[in-house]
């Protein structure tokens, strides 16, 4: 007895774990990014700038960015939303690259929940170990991405465009919470100072930009999420440093900087040749 060769061209029949992935994908991510938006001041939910005696605010530290730099999360929500629609079409079933994806998108979405629960139960330190697991997981996603290329351009935007947006500013926001988490401890300017430690910041998420660039070289929608969300970030933090109540004009034109050159470098990498 032998089994019917697949015709070429034709898509194989999608396995249970595939409907399996679909539906849970689909379900967790909703209820993940409904519970991120009521936590993050969505719906009647407490603002994370309000809680933890404002350790996470606009002014804590003088690389936490301007509070309307935080608007980028209803893109990221609405981009996670569509991907989560597209992800459960008949269609898609068998795709390699949800395959290779979906679960690891849906685990960023719960992690990131986690983060503002943390944060609001007020723990600081914890909600480091935990941004920094959300980090490593969106980059374990864009590895993936990166060895493959988008099925379609639809793929491409709502998949690679909207983990790119969701990477570049957990980047930010990452070192943001770092600062946060030291400056809530009460440590002290370990000999460069708040300015000088700030800058030092600024400057290695200028380098984490181009790292991501050169990295997603070719997969435009991946490598120009990334730089967008990231100069994004830093322009704001540039914002909050010009004006307000922590006011550091040195932080601010190197996070001028740092922006430019998180542009730059992301629009470099979706120009260059796709890789294979």
């Amino acid at each position: 007895m032998t089994t019917a060769a697949v015709p070429a061209g034709a898509v194989p029949a999608p396995a249970p774990s595939d409907r399996v992935r679909q539906v849970v994908v689909l379900v967790g991510s909703l209820v993940a990014a409904g519970a991120a938006a009521y936590g993050a001041g969505a719906f009647g939910g407490t603002a994370v700038e309000q809680t933890a005696g404002g350790a996470l605010s606009s002014t804590a530290t003088p690389v936490a960015p301007d509070n309307p730099a935080f608007r980028i999360w209803s893109v990221i929500y609405l981009g996670l939303f569509a991907f989560a629609v597209y992800q459960v079409l008949p269609r898609h079933a068998t795709s390699p690259r949800l395959r290779a994806t979906a679960w690891w998108v849906l685990v960023s979405m719960v992690l990131n929940a986690a983060w503002i629960g943390v944060v609001q139960a007020g723990w600081i330190p914890f909600s480091v170990v935990v941004i920094a697991a959300l980090l490593a997981v969106d980059a374990v996603v864009v590895v993936r991405l990166v060895r493959r290329r988008p099925e379609s351009t639809a793929q491409a935007v709502v998949l690679d465009g909207t983990m790119g947006l969701y990477t570049g500013w957990v980047s930010v926001a990452t070192l943001a919470n770092v600062a946060a988490a030291l400056a809530d401890a009460g440590v002290g300017g370990l000999g460069l100072g708040a300015t000088g430690w700030s800058v030092v910041l600024v400057v290695l998420a200028a380098a984490l930009s181009v790292a991501w660039a050169a990295f997603a070289t070719g997969r435009r929608a991946l490598a120009l999420g990334i730089g967008l969300a990231m100069a994004w970030g830093l322009a704001w933090i540039a914002v909050g440093r010009f004006q307000g109540e922590l006011v550091d004009t040195t932080v601010a034109w190197a996070a001028v900087g740092a922006s430019a050159v998180a542009l730059v470098a992301s629009v470099v990498a979706a120009t260059r040749p796709a890789r294979a």
